[in-house]
């Protein structure tokens, strides 16, 4: 799509490391310790800005006008990308699928000063035509063009210091080594650069926050051989209940108590789901005592606002 640059010039954060004291861990001797990309910042946060590290890079080296790109009227991906245009100086915009409407994300948007057009659900649907970009580079010329959810191996490699940097603090926890990752899948990017970073090393797990008929898998294996690398290192499970940006009372549930246990925030969409999904594989038995794990916690909080509405306390 565009050269890779180094991401150097925005200086990534190293997220904290949180050991995870739950009751259903503990019974069965397994731990697991949350990477915290949550507190990275408060408002590039999770993996949006490690995934939108190497356009940003690229878009100041080489004198970008903009960017553009496109999500949902929740997107955590645009509400990233508009930050991170305030912050960095360029100008952004966003495709949004739908009509228009104001939620607490666009509301967002519209004051880091992205500029939005709503695409309908039909105009959304051609993102995947060829030549989806060409009449809104003619009329934002010389523009970045970010793809969905900041897919696509440039997103990918932006994600793969998370392995060295997660390396660099185990001693902090005790740890000598981890036997996996296990973090939540939307367009699988910090999957494939987790899986890049790991090279074979430590197995990835991936819950699926959409239903599998959405082909991550497909794409994944794609994006690993263009990165030169085996379809494999990974494993994805279905943990969507139903379908992506769906939940239910069991699962509102389920986040309220793992939140007063353990004090880390989740949200609905994303992070509840492959926490949940990982509790029925520890009391499933698929992990043997003594093992380690890594749960990625890749932001999205600023979603829940509208999610948790839904559901009142």
């Amino acid at each position: 799509m565009s050269t890779l640059v180094s991401s150097a010039l925005f200086d990534l954060p190293s997220a904290p490391l949180q050991l995870l004291s739950l009751d259903w861990l503990q019974q069965a001797g397994v731990e697991v310790a949350v990477l915290r990309l949550d507190l990275i910042d408060p408002e590039l946060s999770g993996n949006k800005w490690y995934k939108l590290s190497h356009h940003l890079a690229a878009a100041r080296e080489t004198g970008c006008p903009g960017l553009l790109s496109l999500g949902g009227p929740h997107s955590n991906h645009l509400h990233a990308l508009a930050a991170a245009g305030r912050r960095y100086g360029l100008p952004t915009v966003g495709l949004l699928r739908g009509t228009e409407q104001l939620t607490p994300t666009v509301a967002d948007l519209l004051e880091f000063g992205m500029q939005l057009h709503w695409l309908g659900y039909g105009g959304y649907r051609a993102r995947h035509r060829d030549d989806f970009w060409t009449p809104w580079l003619e009329r934002y010329p010389g523009y970045r063009c970010v793809p969905e959810g900041g897919g696509g191996l440039v997103g990918a490699l932006g994600c793969v210091p998370l392995v060295a940097q997660l390396d660099a603090q185990l001693g902090e926890l005790g740890w000598s080594d981890h036997h996996g990752w296990w973090l939540a899948v939307g367009t699988g990017t910090t999957l494939e650069g987790l899986v890049i970073g790991e090279g074979g090393r430590r197995p990835v797990f991936g819950a699926l926050a959409g239903p599998p008929s959405h082909a991550v898998a497909r794409q994944l294996g794609n994006l690993l051989g263009e990165a030169g690398m085996p379809d494999g290192g990974y494993l994805l499970l279905d943990a969507s209940r139903g379908g992506f940006g769906r939940f239910d009372s069991a699962l509102i549930s389920f986040l309220k108590e793992t939140e007063h246990a353990s004090g880390i925030p989740l949200e609905p969409v994303y992070t509840a789901k492959a926490m949940m999904a990982l509790r029925l594989y520890v009391e499933g038995g698929y992990f043997s005592r003594g093992t380690r794990l890594v749960f990625v916690h890749t932001g999205g909080l600023q979603g829940r606002r509208a999610a948790l509405a839904q559901w009142p306390s």
